[in-house]
């Protein structure tokens, strides 16, 4: 059986979620939530509330689930839309500056 939770626009960039991505997909969302939650970074806590949100699917799916007997089986994060503006460089020029978005997705599975 499986469980789905999603977050779309989150104000960081995917380059930078990816790496934290890695280290917790395929392992149990218990040790995902551990990892994450002592990892000391700010934007590991989009991808941890994302699993909890997940794990509380799986809870209200199906009572007797607990994040013990759930593993990450995928967990996707995309690239979303890119806030582009201009500030003044050097020389008279214009600088293009970009704050990127991004989009994860999480699905739990059954061990």
């Amino acid at each position: 059986m499986e469980f789905k939770a999603s977050a779309k626009y989150i104000r960081c960039s995917p380059y930078k979620l990816r790496p934290l991505a890695d280290v917790v997909r395929g392992k149990s969302a218990e040790y995902g939530l551990g990892f994450l939650a002592t990892c000391g970074l700010r934007r590991s806590s989009f991808i941890k509330k994302l699993i909890d949100s997940a794990v509380a699917n799986a809870k209200f799916g199906d009572n007797s689930l607990n994040a013990e007997q759930l593993t990450i089986s995928e967990l996707k994060v995309d690239q979303g839309p890119t806030f582009k503006y201009f500030k003044p460089g050097a020389m008279g020029r214009s600088n293009i500056y970009k704050k990127r978005l991004s989009h994860i997705s999480v699905v739990l599975k059954k061990i």
